[in-house]
């Protein structure tokens, strides 16, 4: 017996899909999303300074995220970077909401369609909006941001730190390049 055109061992499929990606917009045990979090002041362009490796973005330079309001009250999201090896600019739209209220710096981001990962803010600049260190769903993906191309060293080894005390692999950091004029 079929239900919904699916063989009857397939119908408990899209339960079972909510239910994994509802995982991938959590938070990794141990970590907290930053409070006070103000997200009129994060909207604008971040420039990746540095990332753990991962497909979506493998062999990437100059990569940067912006971030814009929504008229749904979601956020506009456009990541985009420089691929050497085939000599042309990639990106990709998306779109993000708020998870945990509007002062907590967790959001979900989609790139395709209902499917959402977690990007957890868990430390930042909170005078200027300057820096950010971001997390994903697991250990396995973290980012530095920053507003410009480069961030003070100091600043890096200050979150390098933060990451490395909360379990993630921050000798496997990649330093992003930016090197081109034409973003």
């Amino acid at each position: 017996m079929k239900a919904y055109g699916f063989p009857r061992a397939f119908r408990w499929l899209p339960l079972l899909a909510g239910v994994v990606l509802a995982g991938c917009a959590g938070v990794p045990s141990g970590v907290e999303p930053v409070r006070d979090f103000d997200l009129p002041r994060y909207l604008g362009t971040w420039y990746e300074i540095a990332r753990l490796d991962h497909s979506f973005e493998r062999g990437l330079s100059n990569v940067s995220a912006t971030y814009t309001m929504r008229k749904d009250g979601g956020v506009g999201v456009l990541n985009r970077g420089y691929d050497k090896q085939k000599g042309r600019w990639k990106q990709v739209e998306g779109k993000a909401y708020l998870v945990s209220g509007p002062t907590t710096g967790h959001l979900k981001v989609s790139f395709f369609g209902p499917f959402y990962g977690s990007y957890v803010v868990i430390a930042l600049d909170r005078d200027q909006y300057s820096y950010a260190l971001v997390c994903g769903p697991s250990r396995s993906y973290l980012w530095i941001l920053a507003r410009d191309t480069s961030l003070d060293p100091a600043v890096v080894d200050r979150l390098m730190t933060q990451a490395k005390d909360l379990g993630f692999d921050t000798d496997a950091l990649i330093r992003v390049e930016h090197d081109r004029s034409d973003r």
